[in-house]
């Protein structure tokens, strides 16, 4: 008789333990559905914020690729105006420097500059 209970209630703690074990795979299952759900929640939010701080870093590469181009062109400007100065400059100051071939040089120098578009006056924005 012993010996049938004994079986019997071994019989049961093999079931519980082989429960056990089944419902352990199905608990770690629920769990990595669970740590699946929380990470996907959490990371959505953080995908969206870098599709717009790459927008906004685009958005801000182009500015500053066109204020660079403004920037050398300005510098271009700022040389051809320097040197025409200077020009001006020695041409005044010559010992044999004479109004009408003052006038003249500037007059062909304004018209080169007209024709040519060499010196524009761009808008700031400084306003």
């Amino acid at each position: 008789m012993l010996s049938v209970v004994g079986v019997l209630g071994g019989a049961g703690g093999f079931a519980t333990i082989a429960a056990v074990v089944v419902k352990r795979g199905k608990f770690r299952a629920e769990a990595a559905d669970v740590l699946t759900d929380t990470a996907l929640t959490l990371v959505q939010p953080m995908r969206i914020r870098m599709a717009e701080l790459e927008a906004e870093a685009q958005t801000i590469r182009e500015q500053l690729r066109a204020s660079n181009e403004r920037s050398h062109r300005l510098q271009a400007s700022i040389t051809q105006l320097r040197t025409m100065l200077d020009r001006w400059y020695a041409l005044i100051f010559a010992p044999e420097a004479s109004l009408p071939a003052i006038r003249s040089t500037i007059r062909e120098d304004r018209r080169r500059i007209q024709t040519s578009g060499e010196v524009r006056a761009e808008p700031t924005g400084d306003r």
